[in-house]
């Protein structure tokens, strides 16, 4: 498991997130989602667990509504980035990357998860 971030610039944008557009979707695909809106920090404003087939989850909104952290395995987290992209108006350019900014992809409205793993794939 590692981390990745889907995130957009907060300065181009008065858009945000909020954890109520993500938290059906999440249920949707994994039934036994916990949620947890305890503010941890600025980055930790909002979480939601879970088990997938390749392990555990987590995601974690930041508190200004542009950033979703995601400790998952790479399959989770391209789709839960794309679930963030969709989310996000179109218009808006929403990046995914490690947590070490080793890459940034950009996820376009119609980047399918299987595109996003494949991307990040073929990186050197």
């Amino acid at each position: 498991m590692a981390t990745y971030l889907a995130l957009f610039d907060d300065s181009s944008t008065p858009c945000r997130i909020e954890p109520s557009a993500l938290t059906p979707v999440l249920q949707d695909i994994w039934a036994d989602t916990v949620i947890d809106p305890t503010i941890r920090s600025e980055a930790r404003g909002f979480t939601w667990s879970f088990q997938t087939s390749c392990g555990s989850a987590e995601t974690y909104l930041h508190t200004d509504g542009t950033c979703l952290y995601i400790d998952a395995a790479l399959t989770d987290a391209a789709q839960i980035a794309c679930i963030f992209r969709d989310c996000v108006p179109g218009s808006i350019e929403v990046i995914f990357c490690d947590q070490g900014y080793n890459f940034d992809l950009v996820i376009t409205p119609d980047t399918t998860p299987a595109e996003l793993i494949g991307k990040a794939d073929a990186l050197p």
